[in-house]
Order: C-alpha cells, then structure tokens, then sequence
C-alpha cells in the first residue's frame, strides 16, 4: 500500500467545526472500507486555542450522534500543503485565508469547501460558526458535515484510483 489519501479540515480556531468535521469523516471513511488508506485532521487558521480540546458543545454533539472524540487544537501551516491531497475550508473566509497561504496553484487547487460535496448545498456553501450560539447550532454544523460527507468519500476514492 502506498501513502496514505490525506485530508484536513480547516476552521477558525480548531475547536467546533473542523474537529468535528474530521470525527465525522473518520467514521465514513471508516464505513467506506478505506480506514488503511486515509488520514483525517483539523486546524485551524489562527492559533488561539493551540493545545486545547475541542469545545465541550462540539464534543457532546458528536457523542450524541454516536462518533468518538478527542483533539487538541492546533494551527495550519503552510508548509502543511504538500502533505494533504484535500483541504476543506469550513467557510469562504477560510477558503480565501488558505488560498492566500497557498505557495502555488497546484497548492490552491487543493483547498476546497465542505459544501462543495454537498449536492443539495445550492449557493450556501458556508458552514455557520456555532461558538457564540447554542447547542443547536452545533446540532446544524453536524448535519451540515454529514450531507456532504459520502461526497467527500467520493473524491478521496477518485483521488486514491488516480494514484
């Protein structure tokens, strides 16, 4: 087996959406059969929570929905982009941000956004911040994550088939 498809979810501070993101899609990657091929992760694009868990909120969302948990946060590099085949920006923000620290186009064309997998998504492809809210919003950020997860499956095997 040759190196593993390498996958990374990006938000803000790397404690509710992106950790959350990469929980999910372990598990589908896991349920696709590509566990051995595959490697998932998170940051984020500023460093202030550098270290720490994941927001409790993001925790109990994921453990409610029956996914495991654990991080501890950290912040994207850019010399980080030549080891991912996939980075998935959680909102346009991000998207610009990643873009921005890209050494190069073929760097650029690695950074995506969830939503893109989505195909009921239509023209919202962001995926709202839930820190400042309520539990529900972490409840939304979950299904929003999931909707576009097989979508994701999907192009890490087209990505894996074209190695």
């Amino acid at each position: 087996m040759g190196e593993p498809y390498r996958v990374t979810f990006v938000c803000t501070g790397n404690i509710c959406r992106s950790p959350m993101a990469e929980w999910i899609l372990r598990r589908y990657v896991e349920d696709a059969g590509l566990t051995g091929s595959v490697e998932v992760d998170s940051s984020g694009t500023e460093g202030w929570h550098r270290g720490r868990p994941a927001d409790a909120r993001t925790d109990a969302t994921l453990r409610r929905a029956g996914y495991d948990t654990g991080h501890s946060a950290r912040r994207f590099e850019a010399r980080w982009f030549a080891t991912y085949d996939l980075i998935v920006a959680l909102d346009a923000g991000h998207l610009r941000e990643l873009r921005r620290l890209a050494p190069d186009d073929g760097a650029r064309a690695k950074v995506r956004l969830l939503r893109e997998f989505d195909p009921a998504a239509g023209d919202e492809l962001d995926v709202p911040d839930p820190y400042y809210g309520e539990a529900e919003g972490f409840e939304q950020v979950r299904e929003l994550i999931e909707a576009a997860a097989s979508g994701m499956v999907a192009e890490i095997r087209r990505g894996l088939a074209g190695r």
